[in-house]
């Protein structure tokens, strides 16, 4: 166990220890398989290497390989399909022995646990000594893990994966050398569907290659530029506290219980009872309007022997999602793991769900009405519907196209039709409207813009407006311009709009675009406005 630096050590509420199991789900897909240590094992998901052993990887075996290839390298390779509920199983054993030490861990994933660095510093007499009392408790019971400490959770899973212990309030100094790609490292702490390779494949062709040139970035660049999921690892880039790792449960409302009859002592009984469970906690939280972030799940047997363990997502759970960590929890204790004989003695009667962290459910929303993991499969067959009535051009969907104004940068393709772009979206566009693309498109909006005298306002051949503009009308209502941008001349096909100019000869053939910011009394709002043909229409509003 390593230090990043040297430096006193002082105690907070947010320090956080990560344990992490090496290639773990490959170490279960061997322990299951009953394989000799020294046997290389990968395994796929979609056809692609999503884990792989030590042996493997020196045999050239490495993640997203295809199985051909990967078994062209490694002619002895095991392959086994990605199978979350064996890794849990598993995984049960080594999660219970940590649990002995530090009673409230977090799972995190199969392979992962964090908890509070505070209580296990204190007890072991330091974060070194409580971290080397981990690695030895996981040991005992055969697998390999290393221990991390820092202030935040993404961080300290970071650290974890070197085996480091960073100071406190040098998260960010630990972070800045390392690859962009340790973003992407641990897909359990990513929000969204956990994929951000796109994102930084993006960000490496900006030449952004380390964590630390992602995090010199402006936090407001990155939210007009990127998507959500950047907007959070900019967050994990530059170790803002997050999330800490829960010390006690929320009073009591939210949580749910089942009695079930008979008791159950078997992994398929237990599936059905967790998918019953699941649907009454939601049904819940659904009704308080909130949205479960980490979640206790308490299992009791006949003879009063009790499993406790708190789950952690980077997105709120869904009843699906619920009812798989049920099923893989009380897999892993109803079988005893890895055969060690640590099952219960007794069938279990009592299942508890407790919400350990809860959020709003508008602030946490997952799809497109709702959190109930449900909504865009009935958002689109409600679709089909209307299509089936209205015809097939009646109902189109957006995708992202190449082009210079907001408007073109969308295509509009029937749904059900393949998702292909009229104009390629990452070609150059010089001349493209820089970012912030406006918020909402206006199409057919004719608007005057006036000088203080009143005089129409237009743009030259030579992209300048004729007079200063003061004021703009916009249907039966008028509002003076508190700033003004432009004009920016649209320079292209420029043999078509020849002669489709106004009255004055000075604009004829003249297209731009101007943004203008409305005084107070017109709400402040500023908008994207697009000259042709001699007058002025709203384009784009930014709100």
């Amino acid at each position: 166990m390593t230090r990043a630096a040297v430096a006193p050590e002082r105690e907070t509420a947010t320090r956080v220890l990560a344990l992490w199991c090496p290639d773990w789900p490959a170490i279960a897909a061997a322990t299951e398989a009953d394989l000799a240590p020294d046997r290389p094992v990968a395994v796929l998901a979609a056809g692609r290497v999503v884990a792989c052993s030590a042996p493997a990887r020196s045999a050239g075996v490495r993640r997203g390989l295809r199985r051909r290839e990967a078994q062209a390298r490694c002619p002895e390779l095991h392959v086994a399909a990605d199978d979350g509920a064996r890794d849990a199983r598993v995984f049960e054993p080594i999660a219970a022995a940590v649990a002995e030490l530090v009673p409230l861990i977090e799972v995190v994933r199969p392979g992962l646990v964090v908890m509070s660095a505070r209580g296990a510093a204190r007890y072991f007499g330091g974060e070194e000594e409580a971290a080397e009392r981990l690695v030895d408790a996981v040991s005992a019971v055969g697998a390999e893990s290393q221990v991390g400490a820092a202030d935040e959770v993404f961080t300290a899973a970071s650290a974890a994966r070197r085996g480091v212990l960073v100071p406190p309030g040098e998260s960010a100094s630990f972070l800045a050398p390392l690859p962009i790609m340790e973003l992407a490292a641990e897909p359990a702490l990513c929000s969204g569907d956990g994929d951000r390779a796109e994102l930084l494949d993006l960000l490496r062709r900006l030449g952004l290659r380390t964590v630390g040139a992602f995090a010199g970035l402006s936090a407001t660049d990155v939210a007009t530029r990127f998507g959500l999921d950047a907007i959070a690892a900019h967050r994990q880039a530059r170790a803002v506290a997050d999330r800490p790792p829960s010390t006690r449960a929320l009073p009591p409302g939210l949580e749910v219980e089942l009695c079930p009859d008979p008791p159950i002592d078997r992994v398929d009984a237990a599936a059905f009872a967790g998918r019953a469970l699941a649907a009454e906690l939601h049904a819940g939280l659904a009704s308080a309007g909130v949205a479960c972030l980490r979640l206790q799940v308490d299992a009791v047997t006949a003879n009063g022997e009790r499993h406790t363990r708190v789950w952690r997502c980077a997105e709120p759970l869904t009843p699906e999602g619920t009812a798989d960590r049920i099923r893989w929890q009380l897999d892993g204790w109803l079988t005893g793991g890895r055969g060690s004989g640590a099952g219960p003695s007794a069938p279990v009667v009592l299942l508890r769900l407790e919400p350990v962290e809860v959020a709003d459910a508008g602030a946490t929303a997952v799809g497109i009405w709702g959190g109930d993991g449900d909504g865009d499969a009935r958002f689109r067959r409600a679709l089909v519907r209307v299509q089936g009535l209205l015809g097939g051009e009646a109902v189109r969907v957006g995708v992202r196209s190449g082009g210079r104004g907001p408007a073109e940068q969308v295509t509009w393709v029937p749904l059900g039709d393949a998702l292909i772009p009229e104009r390629d979206p990452s070609a150059p566009w010089p001349g493209r409207l820089p970012e912030p693309a406006p918020t909402v498109l206006v199409t057919g909006a004719r608007v005057e813009v006036a000088d203080a005298r009143g005089e129409p306002v237009r743009v030259t051949e030579r992209g300048v407006f004729t007079t200063e503009p003061t004021h703009l009308a916009w249907g039966s209502r008028g509002w003076a311009l508190g700033w003004w941008a432009g004009p920016w001349l649209i320079d292209e096909r420029w043999w078509e709009r020849r002669g489709q100019g106004g009255s004055d000869p000075s604009s004829a053939g003249a297209e731009a675009r101007a943004q203008v910011r409305l005084e107070e009394e017109g709400g402040g709002r500023a908008l994207l406005l697009h000259y042709v043909a001699g007058g002025w229409e709203v384009e784009g509003i930014y709100e």
